[in-house]
């Protein structure tokens, strides 16, 4: 696979920091960004470049993708990874909480691709992923903020992937289920039981298996693969 530079948004640990992580052990140039979570040095140590960024805020999107640009180059692999939960029934949830989720999650992702895009077009090549959640396809109480930013990508991907195709430009989606990440644990031990109980392979993700379905679909190989929503999840939404 030839060298590319690479943006993952939430690449300071689970999912983002596994993939990160597997791209530049392949030889890519990778800068992730975070909010909160300070880059591990395990990540650090392998050239990968960490930039600061709350994607909610499409001026620090913008900002960021300069920083890459001066540092690395044009992003020619965009991973919409980021995310973030507001859990509550829908009868007690106010509109912050609906707002942020919706803007963290779905609203980023279109920031993020009007950033790329230009580039990705002129240079007639480009890899967007956006990585979902088994939430947008069978649901799960308490989460109807977050089901339907995670559903939105699919939308998304799926429009833009019949945009963009001329260009030699694939975007597709991965759908993680329960992966071992903090947010899966902020669900509780008892929503985490009954889900992973749920799961014909009877357990957890570990975020390595997310990150390398993602690796392969920013790969060469994956060329005539575009508008794909990939489950990632043990079989856990079988047929939704």
């Amino acid at each position: 696979m030839n060298k590319r530079t690479v943006l993952i948004t939430g690449g300071a640990k689970g999912i983002g920091g596994a993939l990160a992580q597997l791209l530049a052990e392949a030889g890519h140039n990778v800068a992730v960004t975070y909010r909160n979570n300070h880059v591990e040095e395990s990540l650090t140590s392998l050239g990968i470049h960490a930039f600061k960024c709350d994607i909610s805020d499409p001026i620090q999107i913008q900002d960021t993708f300069k920083l890459v640009e001066e540092e690395l180059g044009p992003v020619e692999i965009l991973v919409a990874n980021a995310g973030m939960t507001k859990d509550t029934l829908m009868l007690r949830m106010n509109q912050t909480a609906w707002d942020e989720v919706i803007q963290t999650n779905l609203t980023s992702a279109y920031h993020l691709t009007k950033c790329a895009l230009p580039k990705m077009v002129k240079a007639h090549w480009g890899r967007i992923i956006y990585v979902s959640s088994v939430v947008a396809q069978m649901g799960i109480a308490g989460q109807s903020n977050y089901g339907a930013s995670k559903a939105g990508l699919i939308g998304l991907a799926r429009s833009l992937a019949r945009e963009v195709a001329s260009r030699k430009i694939t975007v597709n989606v991965v759908v993680p289920g329960a992966v071992d990440t903090d947010m899966l644990k902020v669900l509780g031990e008892e929503k985490v039981s009954s889900m992973v109980g749920q799961i014909p392979l009877q357990r957890a993700a570990d975020p390595l298996e997310i990150a390398y379905a993602i690796k392969f679909l920013a790969s060469d190989e994956a060329r005539y693969i575009t508008g794909v929503v990939l489950p990632v999840d043990g079989g856990l939404a079988m047929g939704f």
